[in-house]
């Protein structure tokens, strides 16, 4: 039996044939425009590595410290009385030995002339028995007075002698008193308090007067035990005031205390720094660079490129892509850039650290 194809059956055929037609090639030129994108490495820490820049280096330390006077001194008068005169102002420089201030004078010059009085008197008394005891001792020799006599008079000679020398004693003793009613400045300085007024009853040992020599002052500061065996004294350094400009590089360590201090167990140091000029505002703070060493070979990183978690150190990527941890002595800090003396060579170093970067991480370089 024969089958007779339609028209209209024929046509429907064409049209499928057709879109399958259009359906496969579709397909195949979306495959061709899309490329395949590789699976992302697990674990994989992108990083910036900073190329160290060699140079030289002296090991040095800044720290911190207060500058005080070389001098600071409250004095007051040794005895009591009213407070007559004061030959100084607030901010005046004084010379040693030059007068701050009087007490009244009145009683003391008293006792001074009685003082006197005594001692002319002592002194006549002494004299008058001295020439009795010789004229006896030679009436005695003659047979003419006693041996008793003769002792006598030598005795109250001694004696007129001893109150003489008692009498010169309170003299010497109201003398005294008397410059004590002078108070004059133990060393040149500048004055830093005194009285507004006179005329107030003043007790021994009261403080009235504030004396500094500010023309050199002393930077007190401490430093690391490990780093008290490089620091001698004489050595020459550097200090800068904190938030300014000042500077000198003529300030000297005077002292390194073979003791530390209790509180900090760090090593006090006292370094003396000239101040004729004024440069330097004595009680303030100011930064001292102590060199620890010679010259020697370095390397500059940018400041990114250091971690002091743990100790300073760096990190470097190693061949196999995994960051390993170098260990570094900071010699110089700045702002921008640190100068570190490495425990092995430093080719590249990673920048930005981050804290999930430690070592053994693998990374990439960017």
């Amino acid at each position: 039996m024969k089958l007779f194809r339609t028209p209209l059956v024929a046509g429907l055929a064409a049209v499928g044939m057709a879109a399958a037609s259009l359906s496969l090639s579709g397909c195949r030129a979306d495959a061709a425009q899309t490329p395949a994108t590789p699976a992302a490495t697990p674990g994989l820490q992108s990083v910036t590595l900073a190329a160290p820049r060699a140079v030289r280096s002296t090991p040095r330390e800044e720290v911190t410290g207060t500058l005080f006077p070389s001098q600071a001194l409250q004095v007051g008068f040794e005895v009591g009385g009213r407070l007559e005169k004061v030959r100084v102002k607030k901010g005046q420089t004084v010379q040693e030995g030059q007068t701050l201030g009087q007490l009244n004078p009145e009683i003391s010059d008293a006792q001074l002339a009685q003082a006197q009085a005594s001692v002319a008197a002592a002194e006549v008394s002494a004299a008058m028995a001295a020439d009795v005891a010789e004229r006896n001792a030679k009436l005695q020799q003659q047979g003419n007075v006693s041996d008793l006599q003769n002792r006598t008079s030598s005795t109250q000679a001694r004696q007129a002698e001893a109150q003489l020398l008692a009498a010169r004693a309170q003299l010497s003793q109201a003398q005294a008193g008397r410059r004590r009613h002078d108070l004059k400045a133990p060393f040149a300085g500048t004055v830093t308090d005194a009285p507004e007024q006179v005329g107030a009853i003043v007790g021994p040992g009261v403080a009235l007067f504030s004396l500094e020599n500010v023309g050199t002052l002393l930077l007190k500061t401490t430093v690391a035990e490990s780093t008290r065996a490089r620091l001698k004294p004489g050595t020459r350094v550097r200090v800068e005031v904190i938030g300014g400009s000042t500077f000198t590089d003529e300030a000297v360590i005077r002292t390194v205390i073979p003791s530390a201090d209790p509180a900090t167990r760090r090593i006090p140091v006292d370094i003396l720094v000239p101040n004729k000029d004024g440069r330097f505002v004595a009680n303030t703070l100011a930064r001292v660079v102590l060199p620890l060493g010679e010259a020697e070979e370095a390397h500059a990183l940018p400041t990114s490129a250091l971690s002091s978690s743990g100790g300073d150190h760096v990190f470097v990527v190693a061949p196999s892509g995994e960051v390993r941890r170098v260990d570094v002595q900071v010699l110089e800090r700045g702002v921008r850039e640190v100068v570190v003396k490495a425990a092995a060579p430093l080719d590249k170093v990673v920048e930005y650290l981050t804290p999930s970067l430690t070592e053994g991480t693998r990374v990439s370089v960017k």
